[in-house]
């Protein structure tokens, strides 16, 4: 018994040293660099394909190989790849999901690339660069493993390198070459992932698939580390790779012993899922790429293209029909990431194993091998199947409520792995199942029939959660996802609703794609595919359904060929260049050819001008735009009526409705903001102390102080975004203390950010009616007052939030807080980016607001606006309310003390 301990502990230390080598490699290159490599698995794959192309076909010596490979090559690959594809994005400026996509690229790229140069069939004849005794391998793991802590720590270049990770253009005006920081770890990292594929290679299948998912499986190892701590990644590794080997004497019997066996010997697996469902989420900071514009809106003649396209493989036979047949099916998959990702917004890289699911349960159904229920006919079984994937959806959603980007990234992707490795890979599932096609529809040409009518409805399923009030809430938890919470949109229950949506259209066309192959084969529905769609879509319009459609037609027709991969290496070039075209290649083109027009076109000369006028009399001066200025009149701040923007927006002859207007007088008093005793802290450091306050109906109270007084802290806990650590938040007698942001929005507290939250996708109009659907009352007309307001209801309506001026934007923002019907109207420092005239404007409003009975509690650093505006003055500093009262007595007190903040 102890030979048999001793000899699967070194295996298991061999294994654990390539799954340390992973995690150092993956912890280098997130610190130097701030991105996950995905792509790690795929240098991994392509080392050990060039180390054997070197070796065994070329018939070089093993060093020779070894050393070209891993010190030119791997690092090579790194630098490459950070000159060419990370780097412009990071001087881009692009969001960090941004990198995330591209590194998903980077590995379809790499997949489809060896596919296409190697084959896809496994190879077992890789070269053996170290022999199986794993002291070697665990020595080369724990040597690089200390040389690189000693680096980070006691080095200037891992000072350097800590910097660059904080902040890089900080760390750039400090005079640190940030590009040569990001290269050396991306050189470093890819030396590591080229050891781990030749030290892996000889034991498992070299193939363009199994390999660089087996890598990728271990990155638990980096995320119980936190991406941060490599002896916590080496140990973690070892230690798995252990209790893995030792789990394998283990034969459980019964019906459960197929799994319990898969759990033994997917271990890493089993880390992945509990690291990044459980643990503390890493790169929190992540988030999908935001629309940085408004969608170009798909033409009618693109349409037209499609539906012909679509109709045209009617009149194919043979095996082109049958190709065919896989279109509709992957559409229908593809049409899930579009409500998941395009207009969610949210990462989902196992849309694969809700597939999978969908054609292994409608095969369970069709065949009577489903506990509990009888057989049943295939399209029955398809749509019970659609119905029992759904819920599964929260596996994924559940995570996304607290996770985003990276994090999320991890979640979905860890779900897909487990699904593949825990359900695909079971007995049941690859043990002569097959499945039929519906009585009646078994010829190809049928069958497509039958698949396009079920695309059809997929198609008005997604136009439907992409419509109306849905639609709009969830496109305002994609651009701004606290600004949506802010609007009263309940994001937790959209999330959900979105990743349930997306399980069942990937479970139908999962059920689909199995129908039309006429088996259920794992293979068709591993990890790597999950990345391959996820791709797919972004890059050919996240937000598109036709982009969708081009997708699954690309990917099908593509690979249809002798030799696979093309499509994958198509889609990977495209995904590295995502960040310079987010909104996909129509958008592309579309500014490529706007761009390539003449600067100058064509001119009338004097003359023909004066012909021109003659015969077509100019119109009435087009109407200025809009500004804040002029929108009320100048009034006494105690006026006892609204100002004579607000009579236009609620006539006096018409008695306003109990709380229905946003600006009209209020039948009963708004209730007070109040806090008890307020304390916040963040990780341990407290940043309030005993505060109370109160923010009374019709009245403005204002708070200042300088920097890091705990302003904004203050103003989270009010607006629910941040939970206090003791004391009470009310509203009347109501404790609100645990409420979250978009159920206070709902009692009647409304706030605008410091840093626009507008949804740059929508209009203005759709802004301010998200907040109109989601606010405390559901009143028609709340939109118009609001855009009649803020003057925004003329041709400004109806153009996107994205590319407007600050000073519009800040009204968009306003008028959507103030279309909800709000009692209590936070605004932090809402002159921030206005001009002069647009300050006193503003002013007006506000006064006019609290004039009608309003609760507003300003935030701001210029103080000759809040001495002009608020009522009572609060002055924090520390964490404390130093002084509170009238703005004449507070302020000249901070001008005696000397004190007076200048505006920020």
């Amino acid at each position: 018994m102890s030979s048999l301990t001793y000899d699967l502990t070194l295996a298991g230390l061999s294994v654990g040293s390539a799954a340390a080598l992973t995690g150092i490699g993956l912890v280098v290159t997130y610190r130097s660099t701030g991105v996950l490599n995905f792509a790690h698995g795929a240098i991994a794959m392509v080392c050990a394909y060039v180390l054997r192309q070197f070796v065994v076909e070329w018939g070089w010596p093993l060093w020779a190989g070894a050393t070209v490979t891993l010190l030119v090559l791997a690092p090579g690959i790194g630098m490459l790849l950070e000159r060419f594809v990370f780097r412009p994005l990071s001087v881009l400026g692009s969001d960090p999901a941004q990198t995330l996509v591209a590194s998903i690229g980077v590995f379809v790229l790499l997949v489809g690339g060896a596919a296409l140069l190697w084959g896809q069939g496994a190879r077992d004849d890789a070269p053996e660069l170290v022999s199986a005794d794993p002291w070697g391998q665990l020595a080369v793991a724990l040597v690089m493993a200390a040389a690189v802590g000693a680096v980070i720590r006691w080095t200037r270049f891992g000072r350097e390198l800590r910097a660059v990770v904080d902040d890089r253009q900080l760390a750039v005006l400090g005079g640190i070459d940030a590009d040569r920081v990001a290269a050396a770890g991306w050189a470093f990292g890819s030396f590591t992932a080229g050891l781990t594929g030749v030290l892996l290679a000889p034991y498992v299948r070299l193939d363009p698939y199994g390999l660089p998912l087996l890598v990728m499986e271990v990155v638990a190892v980096a995320v119980v580390a936190r991406m941060r701590s490599l002896p916590v990644a080496v140990v973690t590794a070892l230690a798995i790779g252990v209790a893995q080997s030792q789990l394998t004497r283990l034969h459980p019997s019964g019906w459960g012993a197929p799994l319990l066996q898969a759990v033994g010997t997917n271990l890493f697996v089993v880390a992945l899922l509990i690291a990044a469902l459980v643990m503390p989420s890493v790169g929190t900071r992540d988030a999908l790429p935001r629309t940085a514009s408004a969608r170009v809106p798909t033409p009618p003649s693109a349409w037209i293209v499609a539906i012909v396209l679509f109709l045209l493989p009617l009149g194919f036979a043979g095996p082109d029909l049958h190709t065919s047949v896989q279109v509709p099916a992957l559409g229908v998959v593809l049409l899930s990431l579009v409500v998941v990702t395009g207009r969610g917004g949210q990462i989902s890289l196992g849309q694969a194993a809700y597939a999978g699911l969908g054609a292994l349960f409608t095969a369970l159904l069709a065949a009577g091998r489903f506990p509990g229920l009888p057989r049943l006919p295939e399209l029955v079984a398809l749509a019970l199947a659609v119905v029992l994937v759904a819920p599964l959806g929260l596996l994924t959603g559940w995570p996304a409520i607290s996770r985003r980007g990276l994090a999320l990234a991890l979640a979905t992707f860890a779900v897909g792995v487990g699904v593949s490795r825990f359900v695909f890979a079971q007995p049941y599932a690859i043990a002569g199942l097959s499945l039929g096609r519906p009585a009646g529809f078994e010829g190809d040409r049928a069958y497509y029939v039958l698949e396009l009518a079920l695309l059809g409805a997929a198609l008005l399923a997604t136009w439907l959660l992409r419509r109306g009030r849905t639609g709009r809430a969830l496109a305002a938890m994609r651009d701004h996802e606290s600004g949506a919470s802010a609007a009263g949109v309940q994001v937790p229950s959209l999330k959900l609703l979105a990743f349930v949506s997306g399980a069942a259209l990937a479970a139908l066309g999962g059920g689909m794609l199995g129908m039309g192959l006429r088996a259920f084969d794992p293979a068709a529905y591993d990890p790597v595919r999950g990345l391959l769609w996820f791709a797919a879509v972004v890059v050919l319009g996240a937000d598109s359904t036709l982009g969708a459609l081009a997708a699954a037609a690309l990917l099908v027709g593509l690979d249809a060929g002798a030799r696979g991969g093309v499509a994958a290496a198509l889609i990977g070039v495209l995904a590295i260049l995502v960040g310079r075209f987010p909104g996909g290649p129509y958008e592309a083109l579309r500014s490529a050819t706007t761009h390539l027009r003449p600067g100058r076109g064509a001119r009338l000369t004097e003359q023909g001008a004066r012909v021109r006028r003659l015969l077509h009399p100019a119109g009435p001066e087009p109407a200025p735009s809009p500004t804040l200025t002029g929108l009320t009149a100048s009034t006494a701040h105690r006026a006892p009526r609204a100002p004579e923007a607000a009579d236009d927006a609620q006539p006096p002859q018409e008695p306003p409705a109990p709380d229905a207007g946003t600006h009209a007088p209020a039948r009963t008093p708004a209730p007070a903001l109040t806090t008890h005793n307020l304390q916040a802290r963040y990780d341990g450091f407290t940043a309030l102390q005993d505060i109370t306050l109160a923010v009374p109906p019709a009245r403005i109270t204002a708070v200042v102080g300088p920097n890091g007084a705990g302003k904004s802290t203050l103003f989270h806990c009010l607006a629910g975004t941040h939970r206090p650590a003791h004391g009470q938040v009310r509203l009347g007698t109501r404790d609100i203390t645990h409420l979250a942001a978009h159920a206070r929005t709902r009692l009647g507290i409304a706030r605008t950010f410091q840093q626009l939250a507008v949804f740059p996708s929508l209009t203005v109009a759709e802004n301010v009616r998200v907040g109109a659907e989601q606010g405390r009352l559901q009143d028609p007309s709340a939109v118009e007052r609001s855009l009649r307001l803020l003057g925004l209801d003329g041709p400004v309506r109806s153009l996107p939030a994205a590319g407007l001026p600050t000073g519009t934007l800040r009204r968009v923002e306003l008028a959507r807080a103030l279309a909800g019907a709000p009692r209590v109207l936070l605004l932090d420092e809402p002159a921030a980016g206005l001009d002069t005239a647009e300050v006193t404007a503003l002013a007006r409003i506000l006064k006019a607001l609290a004039a009608d009975g309003m609760a507003l509690l300003v935030v701001e650093h210029d103080l000759d606006l809040v001495a002009d505006l608020a009522d009572t003055v609060h002055v924090m500093t520390a964490g404390r309310i130093v002084a509170s009262g009238p703005p004449d007595r507070v302020l000249d007190v901070l001008d005696t003390a000397g004190t007076r903040e200048a505006p920020a």
